[in-house]
């Protein structure tokens, strides 16, 4: 009988129990009876997002870290010190991001050393560019899953697309949702390019007003289709499976029958939590560009800020608090962004 992959950990503070298939990305909570799901992981984020680069070459309109050429490499050292504390506060995987990660002069150390020595699962988003075959051999050799970020007019995409499931790498498209692409979400939902048949998942990313293309303009409620969006989004058979950020939470409670076991709220702070390229800590990656002063890691300090760390504990009592007054979902959304409320979809807002 072959083994199974699953990996099991008892949390017994917190009584509760994590399982988790480094092969396939399955992962699941489970509290002890008589006992609640937790509302953040004491022992340290179960996802750790890491920017290992602030370099890239596209100069996208929407990025929200304005990288470009002179964004700086995180070097390889400084990310050992990192990912050896995320294994001692039992990350199960990272989301390496930037700027374009795979670029990086060290990519594919990075993702040996992750997963080899360390046992976690690295992932990462691309813009598609400078996936070389030995980008691509590594990926294949220790990646959970590669995500394309969407971009008009998608030809890039669709290329990286092709390339990443030539070598049999599960892959995802990003599309960041906004009052002027929805129309485009929304006719790949009604009539999808022959692309998308290809992919593991379409993931939705709500828009944040911060970054190089700041505008109010593009807030996904300022469209009049986003009703018709959710409808379709979570209602109509796809060939592709459909997720959403947690930033998109409210308006899956709002416009949706999506069933409670399904939502998860922000988890800035609570589950996840985000190391810059300059090595500071946030509860959220948006956090950089919007403002807030990041922590910095100095020596073996990651756990300690996690647990008591000032911008963790905000974050987490802002999220804790009970949401909308009134609201019968606040339970299931926690109320929204708690950074940018501006986004939400509730009625209100």
């Amino acid at each position: 009988m072959k083994k199974t992959p699953l990996v099991i950990k008892h949390f017994k503070e917190q009584h509760y129990s994590t399982f988790f298939n480094p092969n396939t990305g399955f992962f699941a909570r489970i509290e002890e009876p008589e006992h609640d799901e937790p509302f953040w992981s004491w022992h340290g984020p179960e996802l750790l997002d890491i920017s290992i680069t602030n370099w890239c070459d596209k100069g996208c309109a929407l990025c929200y870290r304005k990288s470009d050429e002179l964004g700086h490499h995180m070097s390889i050292e400084d990310y050992e010190k990192v990912i050896q504390q995320a294994q001692q506060m039992h990350v199960f995987q990272v989301a390496l991001g930037g700027g374009n990660p795979n670029q990086h002069p060290y990519f594919c150390e990075i993702l040996c050393l992750t997963r080899e020595k360390y046992g976690i699962v690295p992932n990462y988003t691309t813009n598609g560019r400078g996936l070389t075959g030995d980008v691509l051999q590594a990926t294949k050799k220790y990646c959970g899953a590669v995500a394309v970020s969407a971009y008009s007019p998608y030809k890039e995409t669709q290329e990286a697309i092709d390339l990443l499931l030539s070598y049999g790498i599960k892959t995802n498209i990003h599309f960041i949702l906004s009052s002027e692409s929805i129309n485009t979400a929304i006719d790949w939902l009604k009539n999808p390019p022959n692309f998308l048949s290809k992919i593991n998942a379409l993931i939705f990313l709500n828009y944040k007003p911060v970054g190089r293309y700041y505008s109010h303009k593009l807030l996904l409620k300022n469209s009049n289709r986003v009703e018709e969006f959710f409808h379709l989004a979570t209602e109509k058979k796809h060939s592709f499976k459909i997720g959403f950020d947690t930033c998109t939470v409210t308006g899956i409670a709002r416009f949706t029958k999506t069933p409670h076991i399904c939502y998860e709220g922000c988890d800035a702070g609570r589950f996840s939590m985000f190391v810059s390229e300059d090595m500071k800590m946030y509860p959220c990656s948006f956090m950089v560009e919007a403002g807030y002063e990041g922590v910095p890691i100095v020596g073996n300090n990651m756990k300690d800020f996690w647990q008591s760390g000032e911008p963790f504990k905000r974050i987490r009592n802002k999220l804790g608090s009970g949401g909308c007054v009134g609201c019968q979902k606040a339970s299931l959304c926690l109320g929204g962004c708690p950074l940018f409320p501006e986004i939400n979809l509730c009625p209100e807002q």
